[in-house]
């Protein structure tokens, strides 16, 4: 009999009853992410209620198209991992500067098309980098992302940030019944219900909340059945210099979270990442920020939301994540699906957030147990790594007085602890060692050049 070649977990189709269910679970984890920057961007330029909804709509629909791109892959385009794609927090602050100073969102999509363009140009230039990015590095990203996040999750635990009820103890109860569903269909649910745990938690919380007030679907009466996003519907983009460079700088940023994000991934499925990979999951990037700026949202990046979830779950499979693709493409077609998705309480998303996020960083020190920490300087190549990446998560205006290109740089936790990370490897495991170090301590890294215990290959620390 002819023996089948095994299919890796990360290409293994499921059942269609489990494709929705695990798609829906990961389009609930990052919609209240997705949809925030648009509210945002479009608050602060003081846009109508018909903009801001448009602008929602626009960014679900180019959320999906990105992640369809990422994780079925076309050419030399797409990762192919369960990698979902959102409008990247690192924009924010570039993009409410250029709208509200004159430029307005004409100014925006021009400065995004270029990045974009960018960004595609210099992917293969990243999948160069891959070498300096060993499990000391790479571990050490991934638990400044795990870490970077909760914070995230304790605002949406709190009610979200800017609700009126922020902090209540209702909200926190509400948030805590919702962790402990999770845990508990983890715990004791049959193996399919427990991959499912994180939408069974936000399907039993939603379920808790609509009878105490903490939320209504009166308004999802009030959207449209079907909305579709022409390109350039607020003007052809105009193309501004400063506009274009502080994009730039973003672009850089999106690139080095992205990084970390899909070596994350490629731990978590056993599918190593490589630099041709890396490229194109970059490229990928770039493709989507460029249909961002023609069909009126912004640039878009790895969202490490879903990190934690592939983590949590041990769910592999990228046309998992490519089904939430799908579905993301039909909320931002039919907005009234949007709206009832959006519905789901701040507590509730809040209470999932806590398992999810903390799998990240649990993550990460699970490949640090990798890395050898005998007679060396790794221990203080992580610990100034994630001092830096939590610097401003804790203190967000500690770099409120450097110039916006340092603030878009450092003011990602992420983006701060990944470029100390790569730096401090180079210092102490890639430069000439101090005279006379050599050999002297046989647990460290003599010549200084070689890593052993660092940069073991990805298959090792799998």
């Amino acid at each position: 009999m002819a023996q089948t070649t095994p299919v890796h977990p990360v290409d293994e189709v499921p059942p269609v009853r489990q494709l929705a269910a695990f798609g829906l679970q990961h389009v609930l984890a990052m919609y209240a992410g997705a949809v925030a920057v648009p509210l945002i961007v479009g608050g602060a330029m003081k846009l109508s209620p018909a903009d801001l909804a448009y602008l929602i709509t626009a960014d679900l629909l180019v959320c999906g198209v990105a992640t369809l791109i990422q994780c079925v892959g076309f050419w030399r385009f797409g990762v192919r991992l369960p990698i979902m794609q959102g409008c990247t927090f690192a924009a924010v602050s570039p993009m409410v500067l250029i709208g509200t100073t004159g430029g307005g969102l004409p100014a925006i999509y021009g400065s995004v098309i270029v990045a974009g363009l960018a960004i595609m140009l210099l992917a293969p230039v990243f999948g160069t980098l891959l070498r300096f990015f060993p499990p000391l590095v790479t571990g050490t990203v991934i638990l400044i992302i795990g870490i970077s996040l909760l914070p995230v999750a304790g605002n949406w635990v709190a009610g979200g940030v800017g609700s009126a009820d922020f902090g209540a103890p209702k909200n926190i109860a509400l948030a805590l019944f919702v962790l402990v569903v999770v845990l508990g269909v983890q715990r004791f649910a049959p193996a399919f219900l427990s991959r499912i745990a994180v939408l069974i938690g936000i399907g039993v919380g939603l379920a808790a909340a609509v009878p105490f007030g903490f939320t209504d679907f009166d308004w999802v009466g009030d959207a449209d059945w079907v909305g579709i996003s022409t390109p350039f519907h607020f003007g052809a983009p105009t193309f501004e210099f400063s506009a274009i460079v502080s994009m730039l700088v973003v672009a850089l940023v999106t690139m080095t979270e992205t990084t970390g994000d899909l070596i994350a991934v490629g731990e978590m499925t056993d599918r190593g990442i490589e630099p041709r990979s890396l490229s194109d999951g970059l490229r990928a990037d770039g493709l989507s920020t460029v249909l961002g700026g023609v069909f009126n949202t912004f640039p878009y990046t790895a969202y490490a939301q879903n990190v934690g979830l592939v983590g949590m779950t041990r769910v592999r499979s990228r046309w998992v994540v490519a089904t939430a693709g799908g579905i993301l493409v039909l909320l931002g077609l039919l907005p009234k699906l949007g709206a009832v998705v959006a519905a789901v309480p701040a507590p509730v998303l809040g209470g999932a957030g806590l398992v999810m996020f903390g799998t990240v960083a649990a993550s990460g020190l699970r490949t640090l147990t990798q890395v050898d920490f005998k007679g060396n300087n790794n221990l203080t190549v992580v610990a100034v790594s994630v001092a830096m990446g939590v610097l401003p998560v804790g203190v967000p205006t500690i770099y409120e007085k450097f110039p916006d290109w340092f603030q878009t740089v450092m003011n990602s936790g992420i983006s701060a602890g990944c470029l100390t990370a790569i730096v401090l490897n180079l210092l102490f495991n890639h430069l000439p060692a101090k005279t006379g170090s050599a050999g002297a301590e046989p647990d460290g890294l003599a010549d200084g050049g070689t890593e052993e215990g660092v940069e073991k290959s990805r298959e090792e620390v799998v």
